[in-house]
């Protein structure tokens, strides 16, 4: 059977601005190549190629999607390789992340920088300012978004028995841990599910649990205890030594909306919008935190405050989204300068050079098996 990618997110448009996991996300690797250069000289369709190649050879490839276009990749991560290979322009933190050795691959060489008239290169920094603003509006309202969202939180925040969420958490830890402890503590993995694009609400929960024995959904309302549940549930996987995967909330990053226990064969996710989902096979479970921790006619007590919010903060996020489609727009523009100005027999160069580094590595791992 042929092997599956994993895919993620590493960089988010968030109600705290932009904001990346790629210190964590690319941890550990022998080697990662930055590929350096503008949008437009084939960064992206060079790293798919890769990840089709390796997948054809039935290695494992983390893909790691671009949130202004969810279709396209920002970078990969090689498994069996301990190799990653990175979009320069948004690896923020990078060169914390503990590689062996970071290389970089100069996309920039492909660009004929004669046919971008002195013009061109006026109109680019307008668009460059312009597309700094949109993104700007985006996270400015985003943030007025989350205000909102605090509002709400707080209804069921005064209604909620702290003593039964503090049990449900640590009955949770008991049942999922007990017989699986080690006496070396963890350090978790950082990354996005899902993030904010210029169509909306975009994430891979269905594929990333996909494998996994047990999904528990926790349902709830906002306010209700979820993120604050699975914190306490990572803290406790770190010190016990169970390896975890820790998924931040794409709106705020802040906050944590899944934990998967790989060795668990496990996932726990905050299953309400935008991302609800509802148990479809065996091993999926439900778990409601309004019922089993907020007091009982909380939704009715509040009905028209809530919806007034629900109103407020729909609409906000609605803007938000507009101005992320307005951010897409811009760097297509400025994108289209630079595809006529790449020689992409250059780009096919750096491309072969990369194919060729990571068949090396390949023919290594199999002379050692």
């Amino acid at each position: 059977m042929a092997v599956k990618p994993s895919h993620y997110f590493a960089q988010g448009n968030t109600a705290r601005g932009a904001h990346f996991l790629y210190t964590s996300a690319f941890n550990g690797l022998n080697q990662i190549f930055v590929l350096t250069g503008p949008q437009g000289t084939g960064k992206s369709t060079v790293i798919q190629s890769l990840a089709d190649n390796l997948l054809d050879k039935d290695l494992h490839v983390q893909c790691f999607h671009s949130p202004i276009r969810p279709d396209e990749l920002d970078g990969i991560v090689v498994t069996e390789l301990k190799v990653g290979i990175v979009d320069g322009r948004v690896c923020k933190g990078i060169s914390e992340s503990g590689a062996g050795e970071i290389v970089s691959v100069q996309f920039e060489e492909a660009v004929n920088n004669s046919i971008i008239s002195p013009e061109h290169n006026i109109t680019i920094e307008a668009l460059r300012v312009k597309l700094e603003r949109a993104y700007s509006e985006a996270y400015e309202t985003f943030a007025a978004a989350l205000r909102i969202h605090d509002e709400w939180e707080t209804f069921y925040i005064d209604n909620m028995d702290f003593s039964k969420a503090d049990q449900i958490a640590q009955n949770l830890t008991q049942q999922l841990y007990d017989g699986h402890e080690s006496d070396t503590p963890t350090a978790s993995r950082h990354l996005f599910f899902g993030a904010a694009t210029p169509r909306g609400a975009f994430d891979f929960i269905q594929s990333l649990t996909a494998g996994l024995e047990r999904r528990i959904f926790i349902k709830g309302r906002a306010g209700s205890g979820k993120s604050t549940l699975l914190k306490k549930l990572a803290s406790a996987a770190e010190t016990k030594g169970i390896e975890v995967q820790v998924f931040h909330c794409g709106f705020d990053p802040n906050s944590l909306d899944m934990l998967i226990f790989p060795q668990l064969g496990t996932a726990i996710f905050d299953s309400t919008a935008p991302h609800e989902y509802f148990p479809d096979r065996d091993g999926d479970e439900i778990l409601d935190m309004y019922t089993l921790a907020i007091a009982p006619g909380t939704d009715e007590a509040h009905a028209a405050a809530i919806a007034d919010i629900k109103a407020r903060y729909s609409a906000k996020m609605k803007e938000a989204t507009s101005y992320l489609a307005e951010a897409e727009a811009l760097d297509s523009q400025i994108k289209a300068y630079y595809v006529a100005a790449t020689d992409f027999s250059i780009v096919e160069k750096l491309h072969l050079q990369l194919q060729s580094e990571l068949n090396e590595r390949i023919g290594s791992i199999q002379l050692s098996k």
